[in-house]
């Protein structure tokens, strides 16, 4: 396969954990939808549910396919400031240069984001339960006697 970004041969390597083609020319590397699940569960493994939509809209590039030669699209991944390219027929995703430890580094951040918002929802969550027991009531009643 030939980068979609200087025409190098992809060759295939581990990077991340992850089984992926990378272009020694530029150090970009072409991973599948399934390889780039994995290299998101390397920092955040909560299920895509959680991680919410890959790609919400796309525009054209110049660059090419590795595997069938059709033109890539470009999307902001996950509505992060981070622009990748992917295949339309479903063939992957193209990351530039150090772009997977950007896909890390978001994921870590994203995860992070989402254990805040669990402990403030049960904090929340047993405050009303506190405000809606009977002794909270009988407190209230006294003070207004």
């Amino acid at each position: 396969m030939k980068c979609p970004n200087c025409r190098a041969e992809l060759v295939s390597t581990t990077r991340d954990g992850v089984d992926a083609n990378y272009c020694a020319a530029c150090r970009g590397m072409w991973l599948s939808q399934a390889e780039l699940g994995r290299l998101e569960d390397e920092a955040f493994d909560l299920g895509d549910d959680e991680k919410g939509t890959l790609v919400f809209s796309s525009s054209a590039t110049a660059r090419a396919c590795p595997q069938c030669g059709g033109a890539l699209r470009m999307f902001q991944y996950r509505l992060y400031d981070l622009e990748l390219d992917y295949c339309p027929a479903g063939h992957g995703y193209w990351l530039d240069a150090d772009e997977d430890r950007r896909v890390l580094e978001l994921m870590k951040q994203e995860e992070a984001r989402l254990k805040r918002s669990d402990r403030a929802t049960r904090r929340w969550a047993s405050l009303l339960r506190h405000l809606r027991s009977p002794s909270v009531f009988e407190r209230i009643r006294d003070l207004t006697r």
